[in-house]
């Protein structure tokens, strides 16, 4: 990819929307997904950085230097609201009274973006008036954003942006590295002011290994050492650096009494997901196909992300009998989606996906994704898919 060029984003449109609408805009992300370079596309009149040392410091000192900044903008343009811009707001958290008295009172309007939802979550000062602020999330690139030419090269390698310009394989694996050591080892560790250093990081090797499967805390505990509600806070910490997504599964059944009530992890990103894990990039072909499976479950929650429908991403395991990987709900309305590493699907590969459909009513089709070249229909309520087409599934 060439690192000078620019590639849309499909937030942009929603984002330019919302603040035509008059609505402040929350944009959270993992540290490299490409918030800067998004927010550049827009035409503002203030940005400060909060990555920055001396400008953190200057503004943890007096928060209310910002209202003074703003209100001179404010009269310099008259007739017009200032955009401001604050990036890594998370880092001086106490700014946020100063951004909402002047959210509320119209003064400005407001992108500001985060790397980490821990300390925006923290206090009363922390609410950004919810119906006025538009929250989004920006995921490393999606299929639809940046398609894949090389399936394997994006399940090793992921689609963060600085990724995905470099050409050569090593490269991406020092980088993938640095960012591991840095960010995940160093800023979240201490954001989370964790106690154990070591515990951490061996906790942040295995739930990299167990991403996408069904979480077992009281496993995880007995390996590390620790007990299973520290466990589980170690997750909450990288779910709310945007590190991990909780992924819920589908509970309510007329006949099923024991379908799993434990939820999935995944990693925000596979190449991140395969460095923090310890794991090289030539894995075997079961290992494979567990990445694939993942790599679905990113490209729907990232679908889920940008659609502005209220879609959510859930899954459905029956530990007695059937299970399918991937279940998009809208509203009650269930799309099932098995994924295979394949390119010969047979009939025996939907029997989990009809036995779906046959449970739950609204549930019209299924869809197996694979490596087909074209859409293939393998009986009267399930197709094949190629894995390139995901997004038609939630379109």
């Amino acid at each position: 990819m060439d690192a000078m060029r620019y590639i849309p984003r499909t937030l942009e449109e929603r984002i330019r929307h919302a603040l035509k609408r008059g609505k402040s805009v929350l944009l959270l992300g993992a540290r490299q997904t490409g918030k800067t370079t998004l927010i550049s596309r827009f035409a503002h009149d203030l940005v400060v950085s909060f990555v920055h040392p001396d400008v953190r410091q200057r503004y943890e000192k007096s928060p209310h230097l910002l209202k003074g900044e703003v209100e001179a903008l404010a009269v310099k343009e008259a007739g017009r609201r200032p955009l401001v811009i604050l990036d890594e707001v998370q880092k001086v958290p106490l700014i946020l009274d100063v951004v909402q008295d002047l959210i509320d009172k119209e003064r400005a309007d407001f992108i500001l973006t985060g790397s980490s939802a821990r300390k925006l979550r923290r206090g009363a000062q922390v609410n950004l008036l919810p119906g006025r602020v538009a929250a989004f999330r920006l995921d490393p690139f999606s299929l639809g954003e940046f398609p894949a030419k090389n399936l394997e090269e994006r399940l090793m390698y992921g689609s963060l942006p600085g990724i995905l310009s470099v050409e050569e394989a090593q490269d991406r694996e020092t980088d993938l590295e640095s960012y591991v050591t840095v960010y995940l080892e160093e800023e979240v560790r201490a954001e989370a002011v964790v106690r154990n250093l070591g515990h951490f990081a061996r906790f942040l090797e295995l739930a990299a290994s167990e991403s996408g499967g069904i979480v077992n805390l009281r496993k995880l505990s007995q390996e590390i050492g620790v007990s299973h509600t520290t466990i589980g806070a170690y997750y909450q910490i990288l779910e709310d650096c945007l590190i991990i997504e909780r992924v819920e599964p589908l509970v309510r059944s007329k006949t099923r009494k024991k379908l799993t009530k434990s939820e999935k992890y995944l990693f925000f990103d596979l190449g991140v997901r395969r460095l923090a894990a310890r794991e090289g990039p030539k894995p075997s072909r079961d290992a494979l196909g567990r990445i694939f499976e993942q790599f679905i479950g990113l490209e729907l929650l990232r679908l889920s992300h940008v659609s502005g429908h209220g879609l959510k991403i859930r899954f459905w395991r029956d530990p007695d009998g059937p299970e399918v990987d991937w279940v998009i709900d809208r509203d009650g309305v269930y799309t099932p989606i098995e994924v295979k590493l394949t390119d010969n699907p047979v009939i025996s590969d939907t029997r989990h996906l009809e036995v779906f459909l046959s449970e739950y009513k609204s549930a019209r089709f299924g869809f197996l994704v694979c490596q087909v070249p074209r859409k293939v229909k393998l009986s009267e309520r399930v197709f094949a898919l190629p894995w390139q087409a995901i997004g038609e599934i939630a379109a």
